[in-house]
């Protein structure tokens, strides 16, 4: 059966406890490179790790992006989101799409922004 696991700090990832994840603390980005490597290794399907740790790691993470699992999710911490969470999604529909989708919402919100 395929597994689940948090990386992150821990008031941002202990409610993913109560889900049944793998919840996994770290506070630096070397404490998440091992992490990561470590359920790499035991085969999780699925990372979650927090949008800070994540980009301290990039050159991991893109290359772990070539392998088929684990999906590697960046998600905000409890202090906001930096936009790599979302960046990743642009990036991933736009090399799926072929073109940017979203740059057509950026122009109709600033649109009606001058309304």
């Amino acid at each position: 059966m395929y597994q689940v696991g948090v990386i992150g700090d821990r008031d941002s990832i202990i409610g993913f406890r109560a889900l049944g994840m793998s919840v996994l603390e770290a506070t630096t980005g070397a404490e998440a490179e091992k992490l990561l490597t470590r359920l790499v290794e035991e085969q999780y399907a699925v990372i979650f790790i927090t949008e800070e740790l994540a980009e301290q790691n990039e050159a991991l993470l893109r290359d772990l992006r070539s392998y088929k699992l684990p999906a590697i999710i960046p998600i905000p911490s409890v202090l906001g989101s930096t936009g790599l969470g979302l960046r990743q999604v642009r990036e991933s529909v736009k090399k799926a799409v072929g073109m940017d989708i979203f740059a057509q919402d950026e122009v109709n919100q600033a649109d009606q922004d001058k309304e």
